[in-house]
């Protein structure tokens, strides 16, 4: 059935789950809100948004070497206990975010850690490009800041797309790992080296 994207947003907005959860969890449920949202408690999802506000200071680092021995990522994978830190599931996921790293090649992590001076660079261009638009300056705005928000996606590892599954994003499958094991689960930093690269 189709599932009409105002009740996505209503589901999201009632259990802070992802789009996509949001949109499964009613095409289960012919539609039904309440019984959706009760599906997604019962799957752990709504949960899992409660936990990425505590504390992850265990984790592992996790290499990769893409074949050929060209091209290789570090990265920082912390969760809560070391516990969950030793099971197969949390090293399966650090695993895809190396991976990921080394095909997608993001620059941060999260959009908090896009310098202000590129940021300020970005929108320069994009009002140098739209400046003989003879569009008006609110609309100019709304344009750029579309523009801002697609380099993001771009550049921040959290918001791209999942290279092995692109109807959800890094921070989607995060979550979804979250959901798994109970705990809260965050990428504190990579390093991406290529051969030849600065």
């Amino acid at each position: 059935m189709k599932i009409d994207a105002e009740k996505i947003k209503q589901l999201r907005k009632a259990t802070g789950a992802g789009f996509l959860d949001c949109k499964n969890a009613l095409e289960e449920n012919n539609g039904d809100i309440d019984k959706a949202a009760e599906f997604l408690r019962k799957k752990g999802i709504a949960n899992a948004v409660k936990k990425m506000s505590r504390e992850a200071n265990q984790g592992i680092i996790e290499p990769y070497i893409h074949p050929g021995a060209q091209l290789g990522v570090m990265v920082e994978v912390n969760c809560e206990t070391d516990f969950v830190a030793r099971t197969a599931d949390f090293k399966e996921l650090a695993h895809e975010i190396a991976m990921h790293i080394a095909i997608a090649a993001p620059k941060y992590v999260k959009r908090e850690d896009v310098p202000e001076d590129i940021l300020n660079k970005e929108r320069e261009i994009y009002a140098e490009q739209l400046k003989n638009s003879g569009k008006p300056e609110n609309v100019i705005e709304k344009i750029i800041e579309g523009k801002i928000n697609k380099f993001y996606k771009e550049i921040c590892l959290l918001e791209q797309e999942y290279a092995r599954d692109n109807s959800m994003t890094i921070h989607d499958l995060i979550k979804s790992f979250i959901a798994k094991l109970g705990e809260n689960i965050t990428v504190r930093r990579f390093a991406r080296f290529k051969i030849g690269e600065e």
